[in-house]
């Protein structure tokens, strides 16, 4: 698709109706979020490139980090992407215990040594718990915990079934450290963040690892597991229109401006629709027609790209327990302002 700009510097916004949407229902977007909506702290339209809304609350404003939790997952899929265009990974069927010769499997580990990058991707791996209860505390009391992730997957389940498991993305981000030597922090801001002008993320030193350190008050660039490993499953932080940028990448089948900065095949295969309504770490959405994917992160931080409007929706929230869906702000605000 041909643009006329890239927001690489900054966006440039436009009036809606230009865009080909109504302002008046757009409208209404303000006083839904603020009567409803009370931990939202931005939210922005981008429709064909433009901005067609824009807005910030509970003191926030347009250079704010936000802990967006699991859209880093997203993120850890676009550059598992990068990673194999750059040849640093063989493919997406490269066996996860490749890239740890040092872990030891016993014998009867079959399952364990058939899982690929691709299952992880695809959250198709067996676990011990129970669907949704994944012990998170557990994982984060560890000292190493790729070993500890890699001791349960395979256990209690069969290859192939859908489990949500954070745990096995933060597998994939050691296994881009391993291939590529570098911290998906670092990979992140040379090969992603840099080219389409994100901010790059500076290294904050974990100074422990208490829950406020990994996922409350004191997050900040991209956390961190002891052992130095980029957290894969959250723990990044961005402002809202970097968060849109990533979109706008996503919608354009990885390229930017001159570049293609990730293949256009792994952004259709991150996205295709499937029985599980999940790509590779990403959420995938169809109601009344219309194919919406997301990248989607505790307490209503959202990425929704639909790509027959050529629209982006980007959301960010400060992390509450039981948010409210932000599917119907988009759904009763933003779809029904379309004209053309």
């Amino acid at each position: 698709m041909e643009r006329s700009y890239w927001p690489t510097t900054q966006w440039q916004a436009a009036d809606p109706t230009d865009l080909g949407m109504d302002p008046v229902k757009l409208l209404k977007l303000d006083p839904m979020i603020q009567s409803g909506y009370s931990n939202v702290n931005g939210m922005i339209v981008v429709r064909n490139g433009y901005v067609a809304f824009e807005k910030y609350y509970n003191g926030y404003g347009p250079d704010d980090p936000h802990h967006v939790a699991s859209v880093t997952k997203s993120i850890i899929s676009a550059l598992i992407g990068i990673a194999i265009d750059k040849g640093h990974i063989k493919s997406g069927d490269q066996k996860v215990l490749d890239f740890f010769p040092d872990y030891i499997s016993h014998t009867a580990d079959r399952q364990k040594k058939e899982i690929t990058i691709r299952h992880l991707l695809t959250m198709t791996v067996p676990y011990p718990f129970e669907d949704w209860h994944e012990p998170l505390d557990k994982l984060c009391k560890q000292p190493d915990w790729v070993a500890y992730t890699i001791d349960r997957m395979g256990q209690k389940g069969k290859l192939g079934a859908f489990k949500y498991a954070t745990a096995g993305a933060h597998l994939l981000s050691a296994i881009i450290t391993r291939s590529t030597g570098k911290s998906a922090r670092e990979f992140a801001n040379e090969h992603l963040f840099s080219p389409i002008g994100m901010k790059k993320i500076p290294d904050y030193k974990m100074k422990s690892f208490g829950f406020d350190d990994l996922f409350g008050k004191n997050v900040k660039g991209w956390v961190a597991d002891p052992t130095g490993n980029s957290t894969g499953g959250w723990g990044v932080t961005l402002t809202l229109r970097d968060m849109a940028r990533l979109g706008f990448l996503y919608l354009n089948h990885g390229f930017w401006e001159h570049n293609q900065i990730i293949s256009g095949a792994w952004t259709l295969e991150s996205t295709s629709m499937n029985p599980n309504k999940y790509g590779y770490l990403w959420w995938l959405h169809e109601e009344d027609g219309v194919f919406a994917y997301l990248a989607m992160g505790d307490g209503g931080n959202v990425i929704c790209c639909i790509p027959e409007k050529d629209l982006v929706v980007a959301i960010a929230s400060t992390i509450i327990m039981h948010p409210r869906d932000r599917w119907p702000l988009i759904k009763e605000c933003i779809i029904p302002a379309f004209i053309t």
